[in-house]
């Protein structure tokens, strides 16, 4: 899979291998997952859920340059993504996962004939078993479009990036090094600032003028971890959405809440960033009290 189609610059992080058009909104995507995976690490024997959310969105990007025509360069606003994973089916094996998606496309929206927009459903099976469904939509914009949208906002109002921010500890949020860490402590409890390190491989793949999307879903998911004291947790779904672009040169406090009646067995967690007054982004975080 030519890595443009995705929008990365590593190959080693693309992870849909191929496609076939079944109809006008209708696809077969394959995917491969690796054992090992220097950030999207395995949590207790199982791939992490996150590798899913990142497939789901590069399923998106491929189809919208290889199918629906639209040109390298253009620019993708990612307003919600969602998964839910059948752990029994995320088990690591002793080789990489090999994975059939079954994607629709609907309210595909276009502008004089080049696509604007689309919502996207992605089932995802392993060895024929149901692993991960989960549902996206963006729109896009040229590049002409994109600079007068962002013209005098991010990095273009003369501000450089914020200082990078100490780490909160790695074991209470989920990680093992502090590289891979992406809320700051703020000495208030359930808060965090954002912690947004450009230099990283693989959250920061390639120069961009705002905090990308998957990376509100990891501080997402590691405030949860905080809040419920488990850095093991294992993050069965996550609902997000986005309403503005995180930018890089102002704080982004990150609150999480625990929400009540989940299902027996589950916790939720609702996360919320919000940056100079403004509602960024939220997610809610699932998880199972425990993983067997």
């Amino acid at each position: 899979m030519p890595k443009e189609f995705v929008h990365r610059a590593a190959v080693a992080e693309v992870m849909l291998t191929d496609w076939r058009r079944r109809s006008d909104t209708r696809f077969d995507v394959t995917a491969q997952w690796p054992r090992g995976h220097s950030f999207f690490s395995p949590i207790s024997g199982h791939h992490d859920p996150l590798l899913a959310a990142e497939t789901i969105r590069q399923v998106g990007s491929l189809l919208a340059h290889a199918e629906f025509g639209v040109p390298f360069g253009h620019h993708f606003l990612m307003w919600d993504l969602d998964y839910s994973v059948e752990p029994e089916h995320l088990l690591v094996g002793d080789a990489p996962a090999s994975l059939d998606i079954d994607v629709v496309c609907t309210d595909v929206k276009r502008r004089g004939g080049a696509l604007a927009g689309l919502r996207y459903t992605a089932v995802i099976r392993r060895n024929g078993h149901l692993a991960v469904t989960g549902s996206a939509s963006y729109t896009c914009t040229s590049p002409a479009v994109y600079r007068r949208l962002r013209a005098g906002r991010g990095l273009e109002d003369g501000r450089p990036p914020i200082p990078l921010t100490a780490p909160a500890s790695p074991q209470s949020v989920g990680r093992t090094s502090p590289m891979d860490v992406v809320l700051s402590p703020t000495g208030e409890e359930r808060r965090w600032q954002l912690r947004a390190d450009s230099r990283h491989h693989v959250l920061f793949d390639h120069p961009v003028d705002h905090v990308p999307g998957m990376v509100l879903m990891e501080a997402a998911r590691q405030a949860a971890a905080a809040l419920l004291g488990d850095g093991g947790m294992y993050p069965l779904a996550m609902t997000s959405h986005f309403t503005r672009y995180a930018e890089l040169n102002a704080p982004c406090l990150v609150e999480a809440t625990p929400l009540p009646g989940a299902e027996t067995g589950r916790r939720s967690v609702r996360v919320t960033g919000h940056q100079e007054g403004e509602h960024v982004f939220s997610s809610t975080v699932t998880s199972p009290a425990q993983l067997l």
